[in-house]
């Protein structure tokens, strides 16, 4: 963990390597994953098997083998305690409200040259969820992928999800049964995502993969835009807390480390006005970390990428800061977010206030928690309805209108030098 100080002459130079510093995959990954989906495209279904008895230890040989049927999952949800259910239920049913809110309304006008135009919005045919089974197999991220997929009315929602020497997460399964999921299928990696874009024997191809998953899944996705349409590139998990000494060091220490239990390379900062309040809460994280059960891999997210930047005056300087790390997740722990909160252009997703922990967003909040991470807030948002959705323009002219904008069309083909397009235009002009 290293600490930085807005007073120090080198500060800048030194806050520059933090926000572009890569905790990505080497571009090693890029070469294997290449190799795996040229094999899985002219493998189809043996090179899957091949791939899934490789890494998950994991023979696929009938159709038990390949698929989870709904059955399973509807009995994996009505075998959870009573307590657990409801939590899901009130994490779904507030992921499809704030969900279908999103939903986008057509267009249909006529302008004053009497144009009809507007857009109609439809979803994708399928839809295909990559779900981690190792590590992250998290319930959570299954019911923010699939519900938004469900609201924008895609038919076809297809899950991959490895079952590492055949085992599942009952839990998953659950989510999968309460979104609405259609199919299920055992393969997990680069080969799934692949199999997703391509199609196999047995998977019929989607039109849009999303979900979370490590730097194989991610590159796979990567290099597949284009055949596919894809959520994002997600890179290491991601938290940045804006937090005044008036705040708990306890609160505080566990926000950060609600990210660095994720992975050894997920990052975890704290902007603070108060050194003596960034010494409790680095206390704090070392006591915590003795007692987490994920504390191995949070101290060595904390060790390796932990930062604590200390600033003289929080609300002038704090949010040219957040601009430039355009942070995954962003809390604003201080007496007045909302003041704050304009001056914040660059952020996944924003927690306003000292009761609002980023974990609450990860679960039971509504929006939705697949965020862009790596400084990609810049340029992209997190998942949402429109993700699996596409818009489709439409034009209507009729004689007037279309002496009324057609010798433009045509003068402006002419100087392009498209003679054809222009021609087009003047045999119908009156």
């Amino acid at each position: 963990m290293q600490t930085l100080s807005t007073l120090d002459p080198e500060f800048d130079r030194l806050f520059a390597r933090v926000v572009n510093a890569r905790r990505e995959a080497d571009s090693d990954v890029a070469g294997v994953v290449q190799d795996i989906l040229r094999t899985v495209k002219t493998g189809g279904d043996d090179a899957l098997v091949q791939y899934t008895q490789r890494y998950d230890g994991y023979s696929l040989i009938d159709d038990a083998d390949w698929k989870i049927t709904p059955e399973r999952c509807a009995q994996a949800y009505e075998d959870l305690d009573g307590e657990l259910r409801d939590a899901l239920n009130l994490a779904a049913t507030r992921i499809r409200a704030y969900h279908e809110a999103q939903l986008p309304e057509n267009r249909d006008y006529t302008d004053d040259a009497g144009v009809r135009m507007g857009a109609i919005w439809r979803p994708v045919d399928a839809a295909g969820l990559y779900v981690p089974g190792g590590r992250a197999a998290y319930p959570s991220s299954l019911l923010m992928n699939a519900i938004p997929a469900k609201v924008a009315g895609v038919e076809r929602i297809v899950v991959v999800t490895p079952t590492p020497k055949g085992n599942s997460n009952p839990l998953v399964l659950a989510a999968a049964h309460l979104a609405g999921v259609d199919e299920i299928w055992r393969v997990g990696g680069a080969q799934a995502v692949g199999a997703l874009a391509y199609g196999s024997d047995r998977i019929k191809p989607v039109d849009v993969i999303t979900g979370p998953g490590n730097a194989y899944v991610a590159e796979a996705k990567r290099q597949l835009f284009g055949v596919v349409g894809i959520d994002m590139v997600a890179g290491p998990s991601e938290i940045l807390v804006v937090a005044d000494g008036k705040n708990d060091p306890d609160w505080i220490a566990a926000d950060l480390l609600s990210q660095a239990e994720h992975d050894p390379t997920s990052q975890s900062i704290l902007i603070t006005d108060d050194a003596g309040f960034a010494a409790q809460v680095e206390d704090s994280i070392t006591l915590q970390l003795s007692l987490l059960d994920t504390g191995k891999t949070a101290k060595a997210s904390w060790d390796q990428h932990g930062v604590i930047v200390v600033v003289n005056d929080i609300g002038a300087e704090a949010p040219a800061l957040i601009n430039q790390l355009a942070a995954e997740h962003l809390e604003l722990a201080i007496d007045d977010p909302e003041s704050m909160l304009p001056k914040v252009r660059h952020a996944g997703s924003v927690f306003l206030g000292r009761m609002t922990p980023e974990a609450v967003g990860d679960y039971v909040a509504g929006p939705n928690h697949v965020l862009p991470t790596g400084r990609r807030a810049r340029f992209s948002s997190g998942l949402s309805v429109l993700d699996f959705m596409k818009r489709t323009s439409f034009i209507a002219l009729d004689d007037g209108a279309f002496n009324a904008i057609g010798p433009a069309a045509a003068t402006l083909a002419h100087a392009e030098g498209l003679p054809a397009h222009a021609k087009s235009v003047e045999l119908r002009l009156k």
